[in-house]
């Protein structure tokens, strides 16, 4: 933590001792803090900045011998990885998104979020076809895809563990 942290720290501590019944506003409370570390000296900050730097230590020496717990790594995604499509509606927000912020150039993102909400349920069924059919053609498009990328992450972790046998069996080979 910082100095300043273990400033507002003890501020807090000393506030509850002295009234343990009242909770204090945080906005006039840190304000407060603020206020009274600025007319600090530098000797008495002197004490939370060795408290900062003993605790930065003790954060180091933690993390040389932190080990995560297992099942919880996240997992990133592949950026060769095909993206997912776009939705009808979204499709049909891009087409009309510049339309309206040029004709409304005043209006909020979410304004203009709210007026395509608008216009895509006022729009006939038979007028939402071609960005249906063209969300159906993007879909195909990434299912495909996404098959013939799995398959070479497939051929890839296939390739790795023969490479991992023979890498055994020359071990093997060269121990006898």
């Amino acid at each position: 933590m910082a100095s300043y942290a273990f400033f507002v720290q003890t501020c807090q501590e000393e506030h509850k001792k002295k009234h343990p019944d009242v909770s204090a506003n945080f906005s006039e409370f840190s304000k407060k803090c603020s206020e009274r570390w600025k007319t600090m000296s530098a000797t008495e900050k002197g004490k939370f900045e060795d408290m900062a730097k003993a605790d930065q230590a003790r954060y180091e020496r933690d993390m040389k011998t932190y080990i995560p717990p297992k099942g919880e790594t996240k997992n990133f995604k592949d950026p060769s990885a095909p993206k997912r499509p776009l939705l009808v509606f979204f499709l049909f927000c891009s087409e009309y998104y510049p339309k309206i912020k040029w004709n409304h150039p005043g209006l909020s993102i979410g304004d203009v979020a709210k007026k395509l909400g608008e216009m895509w349920n006022n729009t006939a069924a038979d007028d939402k076809q071609p960005y249906e059919k063209k969300a159906a053609k993007l879909k195909e498009k990434y299912e495909k895809d996404t098959a013939a990328y799995r398959g070479v992450i497939k051929a890839e972790k296939s390739k790795k563990k023969k490479e991992e046998e023979k890498d055994e069996e020359d071990e093997e080979d060269e121990e006898e």
